[in-house]
């Protein structure tokens, strides 16, 4: 099927990026002044917001753009909505107060963006996690006054991950709220950081990877949706490998428990694959390949699978005829473009 073809589903792209002109300006100054201790924000956004290479200069000015430009790359691929998500690191990397300022602004600015194109735009809130009560609040705010559709967490916050229960306000209003929150990866953290450096690994090749999926195992182990069960999570780039390692992390969770090995490992309501299957949806951002996406819409479920492109990060034309050549069935097929995001995200 061409991309313009008539079809009998919308295609709604689940884990598109974006960013105020604003929160570029605060990352190029961090550039500037060396001022941030995280070797992986110097390592992405030092490229991406320094680099004059065309790659580099593409990006930096189609994820800043709102409007016609991102519409018309819009058209050109035949994507009928995106879901918006404030880029990584977001206003992670800031204090408190700075973050917290930053969200606010950038889910004002976001509503207003799907304000003039509601058809064309969806979006999920920035919150300052270092700031838990504070990023309950603007949630709540977020979803019953500006109408957005759950929040985006870029992964680690400084090194710190939402399994701490300090952090759980947040999921507390999500989950109240019945909204979900999509954990988008960042760069490793400082204190894993360092191998995957020197071969550029650190980011989407595979270090984006391997921190996400590490949040997410966190999560569940921590007991968090024994505590929250109708909490829901996302994770883009089918899972970040976690459905491939489904029986072994039961396997050696089990392990883990009952010889009472660590303090960080207690008993669970349910095994980790459980969680991973019932809390967890998933997009294929990033992962335009029929097989991957195949096998994790057969171990998760055709409802838990969502498509997504990762605009601007990977605007691939050729990727969006691939799957819509995807070997589904009709109904398959419009759940995995249209009616799961519908349905998880309200739209």
């Amino acid at each position: 099927m061409s991309i313009t073809a008539p079809r009998a589903y919308k295609r709604i792209a689940t884990e598109e990026a974006w960013a105020t002109p604003e929160l570029i300006q605060h990352y190029v100054r961090i550039l500037d002044t060396g001022s941030l201790n995280d070797p992986g924000f110097y390592s992405l956004w030092g490229f991406f917001g320094k680099s004059q290479t065309p790659r580099a200069l593409d990006l930096f000015n189609r994820i800043q753009d709102m409007g016609e430009r991102r519409l018309a790359d819009m058209d050109a691929t035949g994507i009928d909505m995106q879901l918006l998500l404030l880029t990584a690191p977001g206003v992670q990397i800031f204090d408190a107060a700075t973050a917290t300022a930053l969200a606010t602004s950038t889910n004002d600015q976001l509503a207003e963006a799907i304000r003039r194109y509601p058809t064309r735009f969806a979006g999920l809130a920035a919150v300052a996690p270092q700031a838990p009560q504070a990023a309950a609040k603007e949630l709540e705010r977020s979803v019953n006054r500006l109408g957005l559709k759950g929040v985006v967490i870029n992964s680690h916050i400084q090194g710190e991950y939402l399994d701490d229960e300090k952090f759980w306000d947040i999921f507390a209003a999500a989950e109240a709220l019945d909204v979900p929150v999509y954990i988008h990866p960042n760069t490793p953290s400082p204190q894993m950081i360092q191998p995957f450096l020197s071969r550029c690994l650190d980011a989407a090749i595979y270090g984006f990877a391997a921190e996400t999926g590490l949040h997410a195992l966190r999560l569940i182990l921590s007991g968090v949706f024994d505590r929250f069960p109708k909490l829901r999570i996302v994770l883009g780039h089918l899972g970040e490998g976690l459905p491939y390692w489904l029986y072994r992390i039961d396997f050696m969770h089990a392990g883990i428990v009952r010889s009472n090995r660590s303090e960080g490992v207690k008993p669970l309501k349910k095994k980790p694959s459980d969680y991973l299957r019932e809390n967890f949806y998933y997009t294929n951002s990033g992962m335009a390949w029929e097989p991957p996406v195949s096998y994790v819409q057969k171990l998760m479920g055709h409802d838990r699978v969502m498509y997504a492109m990762d605009y601007p990060y990977q605007y691939v034309a050729e990727e969006v005829t691939a799957m819509d050549n995807l070997p589904l069935s009709d109904e398959h097929k419009k759940m995995f473009f249209q009616t799961n995001a519908e349905a998880l995200f309200k739209l």
